[in-house]
């Protein structure tokens, strides 16, 4: 892998299906595992710790653990991963602005993919 390109560096770090998903709702304040797993019905908790915890090493996101019983977790931004706010902000506009061709094309190429699978 090539770590001096920076989309290769984004990659390394925001790679995962959830990821910027996660970073945003806990920039609108969604903190607690509950609440964003309550954001992400389709990802299983098991993924979401995983990428939660990848975040973290990243040092995108902190977890404080409160020592209450039970445990409460809440997680924040790091100033660090503010500065991805307008950015992820600009990619969610170019997909709200592109919506109806971007579901026509994700839809043609599922279906292709199960018309492939019912062939075997």
């Amino acid at each position: 892998m090539n770590l001096n390109c920076g989309l290769d560096l984004i990659g390394e770090v925001l790679y995962g299906k959830w990821k910027i998903r996660l970073i945003w709702f806990i920039n609108e304040g969604f903190q607690r595992p509950s609440e964003l797993q309550r954001k992400i019905p389709e990802a299983s908790r098991r993924i979401l710790n995983i990428q939660l915890n990848e975040l973290e090493a990243h040092e995108l996101i902190t977890k404080v653990i409160y020592p209450v019983l039970p445990p409460k977790v809440e997680y924040s931004l790091t100033e660090f991963a503010k500065t991805l706010i307008p950015i992820i902000g600009a990619l969610g506009k170019w997909g709200d602005d592109n919506q109806e061709h971007l579901k026509e094309v994700i839809t043609k190429r599922m279906k292709a993919a199960s018309d492939r699978e019912s062939d075997l």
